[in-house]
């Protein structure tokens, strides 16, 4: 029986300076060279994620932007992708213009990942954003808000008070066309209002992992509401202890924090090995189009799709 092992990264992986124990790394590390089917599923981009979980060895494609994109952790290339509708995009600028928010808007300009936003309307959570990202290739600052919603959308952030932001929340959550969240920046005092295509959840992106790599079971981890759907779609599911309520509420059990590795020491005494080294043999027709993941003889096998 194949099992595939999901885990959420902020919160439930990363320890809360944002990185993973090297207690973490070693024991997972080890067991996917064992043979561990294990990935991530994040809120976070690829570059970011690919920042906060250095030494994390990977085999498998990972799931980012809260399920909108399936994708091959070191080459980028794309497995699965959901965009908004010129229709959608234009609904949310009305919404976001009529409320006086400024979003951070994620799309692709030209072939080219972008994030943009208006500089002149940066508040302390936007700030504070942009200083984690140093250097980031996709950072794209606008003087104002002409051009800000150019190019294939695919998610927008808006960072600030829950009272400004539980109005948007309210309608676009309510609106079958899109998926949108709201929860407390983590260790902050801001909130996070994102708003993503229907179908983006990490519960479809894992489905489709599942899927692809012809996985019998899946077995969660995560510490936060935008889990849940995850939870729900999973075997078994753990919440780690500094979970928020109404996860642990929908888990299987409770582990330990992620500034204990939770994650990892669970698996260390529960995981349940499978040797994927042939994997394209399992994966069908996906296997004729194979991203590497590394120069190691690893392959995550999928279609690669548009924009990237």
């Amino acid at each position: 029986m194949r099992t595939l092992y999901v885990t959420d990264l902020d919160g439930t992986l990363l320890n809360t300076k944002d990185r993973i124990n090297p207690e973490s790394l070693r024991i997972i590390n080890g067991l996917v060279e064992r043979g561990m089917l294990f990935t991530y599923a994040t809120a976070r981009s690829r570059e970011s994620a690919s920042v906060v979980a250095q030494g994390l060895t990977l085999t498998m494609p990972v799931i980012v932007y809260n399920g909108v994109f399936l994708l091959c952790p070191d080459t980028g290339e794309i497995l699965s992708s959901l965009y908004f509708t010129e229709e959608e995009a234009g609904f949310v600028r009305h919404i976001l213009n009529q409320a006086r928010i400024s979003p951070l808007v994620y799309s692709y300009i030209q072939g080219r990942e972008s994030v943009s936003w208006d500089t002149a309307r940066e508040n302390e959570g936007i700030k504070r954003y942009l200083s984690k990202r140093k250097g980031d290739r996709r950072l794209r600052p606008l003087r104002d808000a002409g051009g800000l919603y150019a190019g294939d959308v695919f998610y927008y952030t808006c960072i600030g008070e829950k009272e400004e932001l539980m109005p948007i929340y309210e309608l676009f959550s309510r609106d079958g066309r899109f998926r949108c969240t709201i929860q407390q920046e983590l260790y902050r005092p801001e909130y996070w209002c994102e708003i993503m295509p229907r179908k983006a959840t990490k519960a479809e992106a894992v489905k489709s992992l599942k899927a692809l790599w012809n996985c019998d079971r899946i077995v969660s981890f995560g510490d936060a509401i935008n889990d849940i759907p995850m939870f729900v779609l999973s075997d078994e599911c753990y919440a780690v202890e500094n979970a928020v309520p109404e996860l642990k509420e929908a888990a299987t059990g409770i582990i330990d924090s992620n500034d204990r590795d939770g994650v990892a020491k669970w698996l260390e005494r529960n995981a349940v090995l499978s040797w994927t080294r042939h994997v394209e043999q399992s994966a069908g027709a996906y296997s004729e189009e194979a991203c590497r993941c590394e120069e190691r003889s690893e392959v995550c096998n999928g279609r690669k799709g548009a924009g990237l």
